[in-house]
């Protein structure tokens, strides 16, 4: 296949994860009424609802994380296939994300009490962060990769007490004392 043949492929995978999220009721931007490229970590209303917030650096690890994993099991296969695979990934767990029960988990298990779910345009965006961290792995030396994922993890972690590995943590088995120390 053609880079132009991926582009297109990749384009309707997010724009099918787009449109069940429309059809699971999500919104398409903000209610605010407009979109920002940021969302400070002041603004909890607006986190997961814009371009991009605290949460984006774990969509960049994600894509790292993806390449990493495709390119062990498929490493024979051309990077644009392996690029599909991480979109069809990162689309689907956005997907599961906004579904009510994990939107649920999240508001239970974790310090985001008030969480709604992501906007869409939001979650279009972390599919595009994503394959930004996949391309920065396909095209960094391994140590670079590592060395950001790890500096995205303690800035993340410095500013909202929260980053990739706490999300996951919290999702699957809550600690208390870090829910306590996460709410600050």
């Amino acid at each position: 296949m053609t880079n132009r043949t991926y582009l297109i492929i990749g384009f309707l995978m997010t724009a099918a994860m787009a449109g069940i999220l429309l059809a699971m009721g999500r919104i398409p931007i903000c209610d605010c009424g407009y979109v920002l490229f940021w969302t400070p970590a002041s603004d909890l209303a607006g986190s997961s609802q814009h371009i991009a917030d605290w949460y984006t650096p774990s969509h960049i690890i994600h894509g790292f994380l993806f390449y990493w994993f495709l390119w062990l099991l498929f490493r024979a296969r051309p990077v644009g296939e392996r690029a599909l695979g991480a979109i069809l990934i990162e689309a689907a767990w956005e997907v599961v994300e906004n579904s009510p029960w994990i939107i649920d988990r999240y508001r239970e298990a974790t310090i985001a009490v008030g969480y709604n779910g992501d906007s869409v345009l939001n979650s279009i965006f972390d599919v595009i962060w994503m394959l930004a961290g996949f391309w920065f792995a396909w095209r960094m030396p391994v140590w670079v990769t590592v060395v950001a994922g790890i500096v995205f993890e303690l800035l993340a972690l410095w500013v909202i007490r929260d980053n990739l590995t706490l999300n996951v943590l919290m999702l699957l088995y809550p600690i208390e004392s870090i829910k306590i120390w996460q709410g600050g």
